[in-house]
């Protein structure tokens, strides 16, 4: 498995968990409606300021994000 594929999967698995719909979260992070989105289906990957953002929202540290 690649690291966008991983990624994308352990992301899907954090926001599933919180019971949040990709479009509301993307919202929450200031971003476009279609952000997770586009992270989930593998055409993008955050920066690391985003990455960071990601992980405050989901109540999760980049090494809990990783583990």
């Amino acid at each position: 498995m690649d690291y966008a594929q991983w990624f994308s999967e352990r992301l899907t698995q954090l926001r599933m968990e919180k019971g949040v719909s990709a479009r509301d979260m993307s919202l929450s992070l200031g971003q476009s409606e279609s952000y997770i989105n586009k992270i989930e289906n593998k055409r993008t990957l955050p920066s690391m300021t985003g990455f960071i953002y990601i992980c405050e929202y989901l109540g999760v540290t980049p090494k809990e994000f990783f583990d």
